[in-house]
């Protein structure tokens, strides 16, 4: 065969990968030996059932459940080679370098520019050009600064929820991480601001790792480079996105994708 630059790219590397790992709630299994890997820059999108677990996976990813009274995370979820649950290592450091944004928009009670900038300052940031910067750089990475720049001193409650929801992305990504965890961050929203932010998504892999859970089956057919089917608490079936919707290997995964059940 020919060598083409295509075929002699070398793969994206692995941001995060899951080993063995199981969740559970007091003695509640709600993840079953989970393995998957995230590569850097792409988006990996987590489908499946309401209550197959794709939320407490995605949570696991940034040490969100030691927050959680009973819950208790094992196996090992590394970040660039680094387990995030070693002994030695610093959750506060985890959420800054992994970024959330939730399933509903959860702008604070402060202005647009107090919201953005509210990383930073609490990370000891109290330059006022710096914070500036950092406002203006989410905004626009986070395609709501042309909309939102004449109104900094506003409310964010002001916002449309589409409006909010980028805002809140624009607060992840103040802290400059280098992934942002997605929890349904469309699924409050209308079409229109849906379309926004897929878009958005989209543009965010030119600089950060994205993983996203969904409930709609087209949104991850649209986003996602790579897709994890969860059923039950297991990881069914991971692969490139367009072969997981075309030819799934596993009958669970069609039967989900065909409508079948879900």
């Amino acid at each position: 065969m020919i060598e083409t630059p295509e075929t002699t790219a070398a793969p994206a590397k692995d941001k995060i990968v899951a080993k063995d790992v199981n969740i559970y709630y007091g003695s509640f299994q709600a993840i079953k030996n989970a393995a998957l890997s995230m590569r850097a820059q792409q988006v990996t999108a987590l489908i499946g059932p309401s209550g197959c677990g794709k939320t407490t996976f995605l949570r696991a990813l940034d040490r969100m459940h030691d927050l959680t009274p009973g819950a208790r995370v094992e196996g090992q979820i590394l970040l660039d080679g680094q387990d995030i649950y070693a002994p030695d290592a610093d959750p506060v450091v985890i959420r800054h370098r992994i970024g959330m944004v939730f399933q509903r928009p959860n702008p604070f009670p402060k202005t647009i520019y107090e919201n953005v900038v509210y990383g930073p300052r609490i990370h000891g940031e109290r330059n006022k050009a710096k914070l500036d910067e950092v406002c203006e750089r989410a905004l626009r990475g986070a395609a709501l600064w042309d909309e939102v720049k004449d109104r900094l001193q506003r409310s964010a409650l002001d916002l449309s929820g589409g409006q909010q929801q980028r805002m809140c992305i624009a607060r992840a990504i103040a802290l400059d991480p280098e992934v942002i965890l997605m929890d349904e961050p469309a699924s409050a929203l209308d079409p229109i601001a849906t379309s926004k932010i897929e878009d958005l998504i989209g543009q965010l892999t030119e600089k950060f790792t994205v993983v996203i859970v969904t409930h709609s089956m087209q949104q991850a057919a649209r986003i996602s480079d790579y897709t994890a089917f969860f059923h039950l608490g297991e990881i069914v079936e991971v692969g490139p996105t367009n072969h997981i919707f075309t030819h799934p290997r596993e009958k669970r995964t069609e039967d989900y994708i065909t409508g079948r059940f879900g």
